[in-house]
């Protein structure tokens, strides 16, 4: 499929090891205005400093949060979050199976156990249709999404940027455009107010980490290495449609056939598969990895909750009384 091609270049690649801790991209053709992001390397905490905090790693297709944000879904729950996993489509139209049905069961199983590898409480499905989501009401999208906010008190999303360069995916950007508008509405009082009345209180995500295919202004870059082996386990869940399946494998015996071997893959089926998710189908982490001066990382634009001059004031001057 395509949403698998794992791009290597563009405006995500950020910078070499040693080069300032900044990304500036120039507006127009050789302008002098620049937009400045200063970069954060975010590495593993101790114990557990985001307790009581819950994250929602929203996704299109069953595939997108395992390869491009699951180093970081593991990273944050282990931290203390309490994560759910939400597939905006009904992935019917990528993987094998007898039929549409037969597929979108089968991407349905494996997104659960995605989900329970990746350490989420519970794997949500809107059920929206796959390679047809931009037709569909964005307003329906983005009133479902504040009632999930709502009701979930969800604090930090993860979900595809809304501003990433050259997607090609209409799910993609749909979803990325109904969650971004999402997040702030589920915070205001005077949009959805008959959830109010049903009980919930108005509150939405104030950090996001927005991943994308494609150039994106990268200002967050997560060091992953530690979850690198539980990351595989998860991809490896999902075997309908997801970036390796069983191609270690049968890469392992084809090569035996031809009297050849590659160590990598191990001696034995579950091995080659794991080696291969690594190497070959999460290829892109080491890529980013590297460029950083890490051995693994995903790369994203973060958007953290904004301190207003009062309250930085307050915070910096207030004395007892």
């Amino acid at each position: 499929m395509d949403r698998r091609i794992f791009l290597s270049t563009g405006a995500a690649a950020a910078q070499r090891p040693g080069s300032p801790p900044q990304r500036e991209l120039e507006a127009g053709g050789g302008g002098s205005t620049a937009y400045t992001s200063p970069l954060t390397i975010e590495r593993r905490l101790s114990g557990k400093p985001h307790q009581g905090k819950v994250l929602a790693a929203i996704q299109p297709h069953c595939d997108d949060i395992p390869i491009y944000a699951g180093g970081t879904v593991l990273k944050l729950i282990d931290e203390g979050y309490t994560g759910y996993l939400v597939t905006m489509s009904n992935d019917s139209m990528a993987g094998a199976g007898s039929s549409i049905g037969d597929i979108v069961l089968k991407n349905e199983n494996d997104t659960v156990e995605v989900g329970k590898r990746l350490g989420c409480k519970e794997s949500i499905f809107l059920n929206y249709p796959n390679h047809n989501m931009d037709a569909w009401p964005l307003i329906e999208m983005r009133a479902r999404l504040v009632f999930l906010f709502r009701v979930l008190k969800v604090d930090t999303v993860i979900v595809y940027d809304p501003s990433g360069l050259y997607e090609r995916n209409p799910d993609h950007s749909i979803t990325a455009r109904a969650v971004e508008t999402a997040c702030w509405m589920a915070r205001s009082s005077w949009d959805y107010p008959e959830h109010l009345r049903a009980g919930l209180t108005a509150h939405g995500p104030m950090e996001k980490y927005y991943f994308s295919r494609g150039p994106q202004i990268v200002n967050r870059v997560v060091d992953i290495a530690p979850y690198m082996d539980a990351k595989v386990h998860a991809n490896i869940a999902n075997v309908t449609q997801g970036p390796a399946g069983n191609l270690g494998a049968e890469l392992r015996n084809k090569l035996a056939a031809q009297g050849k071997k590659l160590p990598l893959l191990g001696n034995d089926d579950d091995s080659a598969n794991r080696a291969y998710t690594r190497h070959f189908a999460l290829s892109r982490d080491r890529v980013r990895g590297q460029q950083h001066g890490l051995e693994l990382a995903e790369v994203f634009h973060y958007i953290g909750r904004d301190q207003s001059d009062e309250e930085d004031y307050i915070s910096r001057n207030a004395v007892p009384l």
